[in-house]
């Protein structure tokens, strides 16, 4: 009781953000319960007769379907296998990450990170540490394992304390994990729940949404949040430091010549693949383009899954022969299956949340809960630039309990999606805010996946480091990153400038 009360509030207050999200249930379970709670649910509200008009067609009235009466538990037995095959992440996950993890498991992605690090000049060091950890958000994981200690090293090397960089790479990697200058998984796996949640509302607008809706603000996204996170870097988190008396620890590996070979390579592979790629798309009656000789609307713009996917198969591969990590096709598919291997857990998760989801759209209790929920806000003239940081500031909180991006938008985009829809804003704009407030409190909760691994890396560093210090850290980052990118995305908004190609920010039925 008494070193209860010698903690201060804040640190009261992570503690119980640590209790109550180890309370809650695994992500696999909380969508088990969820789609329960939606199959009860949806048999007390059709009892009582709510109905609304549909948004998109006019006259026609919509009520909640009964999951519970004879149709409905025929539809929960004759759909499982479909929703789960039909989640909308699960194909376009899993076919990305063929690409990704060879380009991973090969060691490209790690040396690439390695090398543009170490080749920046030391007054760019800081900028250049936090670019390379919002860059390596293509690899997924990589950046976590890679920069922190690297950072760590490189700064003890010029003088500096390492913690700070330590800091400086976590902050780009988890809380710019949204911003990079490519499309990723991440694109992928939100924008599907995006469009199917878009469809609700409006399918034929759906049918031509694409993965890059959010492409030119991530673009910019990653320049300035490089900005941000050099300049609370420097100014706020290194000196509050001080300086560093543990001494040097650790050495800064450089490039071997063999890993020199392989990024030759592997940068001639891709320069040749992105040529042949491109033919098919920069002739006006080239194979992907659209019949009337459009980009933005074309199979282009729909089979970027594929093209993300050859990008990084072909360089991952020749990187690897030239490594000798490749010696033969055994080797490929050893490393492929490896990687689907890393993604069991994900698997599972896509059967359980495809069953909510499904439940959630058959019931059309979001579509109900869509035109509620704009009709309240419209009530109490919560709209526009107040509306946005209101769902920021909501997701930001539920970041701290709730880390999966994945389980947190299957969840809310049938809910927010057709809300904000309603309200005249686009499925693009909800995403692009979910994914700030996503991104941005990442680094202060313990419950993050890879919080525990930062620690042991600090530790190296500062024996006494622990999760209140580590938070303490990270939190200006995390203020900074958030209050800073919400008035970028606010300013964009005001500008009407599109978030990506076909995205704008306004929807208009």
């Amino acid at each position: 009781m008494q070193q209860e009360k010698r903690k201060g509030f804040f640190q009261r207050f992570l503690d119980r953000i640590e209790k109550t999200g180890n309370k809650l249930p695994h992500p696999i379970t909380l969508f088990g319960i969820l789609a329960l709670i939606v199959i009860i649910l949806s048999a007390v509200v059709s009892s009582l007769g709510i109905s609304v008009e549909h948004p998109g067609k006019e006259g026609e009235m919509v009520e909640v379907t009964n999951l519970l009466s004879k149709e409905g538990v025929r539809y929960l037995f004759d759909s499982m296998v479909d929703n789960f095959i039909g989640f909308a992440p699960l194909g376009v996950v899993l076919a990305t990450m063929l690409g990704i993890g060879l380009a991973e498991r090969t060691g490209l992605i790690s040396v690439l990170l390695r090398g543009f690090v170490m080749a920046i000049p030391n007054s760019l060091i800081t900028a250049g540490l936090v670019f390379a950890g919002i860059m390596s958000s293509v690899a997924v994981d990589a950046g976590y394992v890679v920069l922190p200690p690297l950072g760590a090293v490189i700064f003890a090397a010029l003088g500096r304390h390492p913690l700070a960089g330590i800091s400086a790479a976590f902050a780009g990697v988890s809380a710019g994990f949204s911003a990079n200058l490519t499309l990723s998984s991440l694109d992928a796996l939100l924008s599907e729940l995006t469009t199917s949640a878009a469809s609700i509302i409006d399918p034929a607008y759906a049918e031509q949404m694409n993965i890059a809706m959010n492409w030119w603000f991530i673009i910019a996204s990653a320049f300035f949040l490089t900005i941000v996170g050099a300049w609370v870097t420097e100014k706020i988190v290194e000196p509050r430091l001080g300086k560093y008396d543990g001494g040097y620890q650790g050495e800064i590996e450089k490039l071997t010549a063999t890993e020199k070979k392989g990024i030759k390579w592997a940068g001639l592979s891709v320069l040749i693949t992105a040529i042949l790629l491109a033919l098919l798309v920069a002739f006006p009656n080239a194979p992907l383009r659209a019949d009337d000789g459009g980009i933005i609307d074309s199979p282009f713009m729909s089979s970027l899954v594929p093209v993300i996917l050859i990008l990084f198969f072909v360089p991952g591969l020749f990187y690897g022969i030239a490594t000798k990590s490749i010696k033969s096709d055994k080797d490929v598919a050893d490393q492929l299956t490896d990687t689907m291997a890393t993604m069991g857990m994900f698997i599972v998760l896509a059967f359980t949340a495809g069953q909510f989801v499904a439940y959630f759209s058959e019931s059309n209790m979001g579509l109900v809960l869509g035109v509620y929920g704009a009709e309240f806000l419209d009530t109490i003239n919560l709209s526009g630039i107040p509306l946005i940081i209101t769902f920021v500031i909501i997701v930001g909180f539920l970041n701290l309990f709730i880390g999966s991006a994945t389980a947190k938008w299957a969840m809310i985009a049938p809910i927010f999606v057709p809300m904000m829809m309603q309200l005249g804003y686009s499925p693009e704009l909800t995403q692009m805010a979910y994914r700030i407030a996503d991104s941005t409190t990442n680094i202060i909760t313990p419950l993050m996946t890879y919080f525990a691994l930062i620690i042991a890396f600090a530790q190296k560093y500062d024996k006494k480091m622990g999760i209140g210090t580590l938070i303490s850290v990270m939190l200006p980052y995390s203020i900074a990153f958030l209050i800073s990118w919400t008035i970028m995305l606010i300013v964009w908004m005001l500008l009407g400038i599109d978030l990506g190609p076909g995205a704008p920010i306004i929807y208009n039925p």
